[in-house]
């Protein structure tokens, strides 16, 4: 938990700032994601919401202008909430909340509306694919994922690039893997800016892992052999240090 906190902090002051360059910008969040397609297995719950927000508001900086817009403030104080402490407060005229059961509340309600107002934007989206996060967190993965699919049905392409990679994981773990591998497979087709062709290579490898290993192997072979992408080369390499060893062809007989 305490890693995304720090993720979270670092955005929130990057959405603030003015001259960012958005091609970095666009590079760090790919990172992220492949960060989750390699420890998926270590990411909790409380884990998901904070690296949500870190997509989510990343992904908005890059495409929208935060300085102007009731669009913008209302999800500016959102992620006011989100990134609000449980237990005492960091500085006296910070926000925080007694109990997470409080900043949950306070969570709903804030997305809901900018949900509400403001569906079919982008703000709507990110509201709706939080309200998601929000909804796995308490362990309502219906409602979650009734909310994914409405962000992939109507969403931007980013975000629903991001709920489509929610979806999968969620898919994978009730072992609904052909669900997740169709889900997968089309970011694979069409990537975006959120979700790289590679880390929906990654996160499919790991699902086909044990029924189909060798189709596992040639998807990750060409990822674990990038040496200008070392992110995505760290993950592929470490998915496939989990699949079963390749069989070993014997040699022809003379």
């Amino acid at each position: 938990m305490v890693i995304w906190s720090f993720l979270l902090e670092v955005v929130v002051d990057r959405l603030t700032r003015k001259n960012l360059k958005t091609d970095k910008f666009a590079e760090e969040v790919e990172h992220t994601v492949e960060y989750v397609g390699s420890h998926r297995r270590q990411v909790t719950l409380y884990g998901v919401i904070g690296l949500a927000v870190v997509l989510a508001a990343v992904g908005i900086y890059y495409y929208m202008d935060y300085q102007h817009g009731a669009r913008q403030a209302a999800l500016r104080e959102a992620l006011t909430i989100a990134a609000a402490p449980v237990g005492p407060a960091r500085t006296p005229d910070a926000k925080s909340y007694s109990t997470k059961a409080d900043k949950d509340k306070a969570l709903d309600k804030a997305f809901t509306e900018v949900a509400a107002k403001y569906n079919g934007s982008e703000e709507g989206s990110y509201a709706e694919y939080m309200l998601g996060n929000l909804a796995m967190d308490q362990g309502r993965t219906a409602d979650a994922e009734k909310r994914y699919r409405s962000v992939i049905d109507s969403g931007p392409a980013n975000y629903a690039s991001v709920a489509k990679l929610s979806l999968a994981t969620i898919y994978s773990s009730q072992a609904k893997t052909k669900e997740a591998e169709q889900l997968l497979r089309s970011l694979i087709e069409k990537p975006t800016t959120l979700v790289s062709k590679e880390a929906a290579s990654i996160e499919l490898a790991r699902i086909l892992s044990d029924k189909n290993p060798e189709e596992a192997r040639k998807l990750l072979t060409p990822i674990a052999s990038m040496s200008d992408r070392q992110t995505v080369n760290r993950a592929a390499i470490s998915a496939m240090g989990q699949l079963p060893p390749a069989p070993v062809t014997p040699p022809a007989k003379k």
